[in-house]
């Protein structure tokens, strides 16, 4: 007598012995429902058929193709994923994109190009403020966001501002350095 394995198999959320089974039988899992949703980002609007399940950081990187947002942590606790909504920061791989209908969302690659940098994104260049660079578009997304937000004017207000994000590289000097450079221009 075979004894069929029961362990997980997280890949299906069945057992290997249930999979085996439906597999056997014919049968294949039911897809997930998707649902209709449509985007503001960066100036354009898209319309996704999407998972309900899918985070606002899927949906950009893995639909929209827009990469500049990057998946560190994917627990809200490094930053890499901070985009704006409706001008505010938020850390995308913990917000649903279905939730975001009718809200502006602006990405790292909406705030600048290559021929126009944004202000910020040309004193991180100025004060080297990134060195991996996998959390600098978080990092600027932020500290763009600071901008418009009450922080005092020394630097330990602005790194208590900019604590959400981390820099693995350890550039934190130089980032701050950046945004005081662009908070005494403002």
């Amino acid at each position: 007598m075979q004894h069929t394995a029961s362990r997980p198999d997280t890949a299906a959320g069945q057992t290997v012995g249930e999979r085996r089974d439906r597999q056997a039988a014919g049968t294949t899992p039911t897809p997930s429902p998707t649902m209709s949703v449509e985007l503001s980002v960066n100036g354009k609007t898209y319309s996704l058929a999407l998972d309900p399940r899918t985070t606002l950081l899927d949906a950009l990187r893995e639909h929209l193709h827009l990469t500049g947002t990057k998946k560190g942590c994917d627990h809200g606790q490094c930053g890499a994923c901070t985009v704006h909504v409706n001008g505010r920061r938020v850390n995308a791989c913990l917000s649903l994109a279905g939730t975001h209908e009718g809200d502006t969302i602006t990405t790292i690659e909406g705030i600048g190009n290559l021929a126009a940098l944004h202000p910020m994104q040309q004193a991180f260049v100025e004060c080297d403020g990134y060195q991996c660079g996998y959390c600098t578009s978080g990092q600027i997304m932020s500290a763009v966001a600071l901008l418009g937000e009450p922080v005092g004017p020394a630097d330990a207000d602005v790194r208590e501002a900019m604590s959400g994000n981390l820099c693995r590289c350890g550039a934190y000097q130089n980032i701050v350095t950046a945004i005081q450079r662009v908070r005494d221009k403002a």
